[in-house]
């Protein structure tokens, strides 16, 4: 979604809505992505101190090369802010983001591989128990109710990441927002399938890789199968008009923000903006 999710390239920006300091979030970040594959995983002794290794290896790899990179967007992000703002161009950044978040992850398939090698069956368990809870979680907070219900939940979502850029909005402007919101596809049962589907697919790899134990780099191979096929929500051909449609009108809402959005709520924008600019130089000056 070009210019809006110019600014929401990011990995880490969900999190910064409960967190103002960007420097804070990042300077942890290796920590707190250790506590979310321990989450799943429970590691051992020697498999904790193998993982941290590699994640600060991914976090300091991370600070030199991408840092800068993401100042440049997030400037040419506070350039086209008052500028005309089209939907192809949103879509044009959307297809942009998706391919550095792949891209992120593809870096890191050979840690992924060596970490599924050392896998053993209770980690497995303890991997399908919480994919169990997360999707009794998303059933629990999204599925919830009638389609009103599901289609508020949705929108106070969505508005949680437009208040975070823009601030504030007027009745008039929520009154807006929510007719566009609601008028994406609602299918929260599809999405719970292809959660389940995908974690499925994780699960069959990360028991072939323990079993068969293949070289490192046939395990890093079938990682990187997985990853690419992650991303492509085309997979089963009778869900593709759902996703082109929900692609598409999830742009038409971002489009609708930004064209409503007041002088002040763009100068609010901006003013975040700086700040992570700001942020991004010191984090990278720390890299030299």
């Amino acid at each position: 979604m070009k210019k809006f999710n110019t600014w929401i390239v990011l990995a880490f920006a969900i999190l910064l809505a409960a967190c103002s300091s960007l420097r804070l979030v990042y300077n942890n970040a290796d920590t707190l992505l250790y506590w979310w594959l321990d989450a799943y995983v429970d590691f051992d002794s020697t498999q904790k101190a193998e993982v941290k290794q590699d994640i600060g290896d991914f976090f300091r790899w991370h600070r030199k090369t991408q840092l800068h990179d993401y100042v440049q967007l997030l400037q040419r992000g506070q350039r086209q802010l008052n500028g005309e703002i089209t939907q192809a161009e949103l879509l044009a950044e959307y297809v942009d983001i998706r391919d550095r978040t792949e891209a992120l992850l593809l870096r890191s398939a050979p840690e992924i591989a060596e970490m599924a090698l050392s896998l053993k069956p209770e980690q497995l368990e303890s991997m399908e128990k919480k994919f169990s809870k997360n999707n009794a979680d998303f059933r629990k907070k999204v599925m919830k109710g009638d389609r009103d219900d599901q289609n508020k939940v949705r929108y106070k979502k969505s508005m949680e990441q437009f208040e975070l850029w823009f601030g504030d909005f007027s009745n008039d402007q929520e009154a807006i927002i929510r007719k566009a919101s609601d008028a994406r596809p609602l299918n929260n049962e599809l999405w719970l399938d292809e959660r389940m589907r995908r974690q499925q697919k994780v699960l069959a790899l990360a028991r072939r890789i323990m079993v068969e134990q293949p070289a490192k780099p046939v395990a890093t191979q079938w990682v990187e199968e997985m990853i690419r096929s992650s991303f492509d929500h085309f997979s089963i051909s009778e869900r593709k008009a759902f996703f082109e449609n929900y692609t598409q009108s999830t742009v038409e809402l971002v489009h609708t923000v930004l064209r409503i959005a007041t002088p002040e709520q763009k100068a609010h924008a901006q003013k975040r903006m700086a700040s992570w600019i700001r942020d991004l130089n010191t984090l990278a000056a720390q890299a030299q």
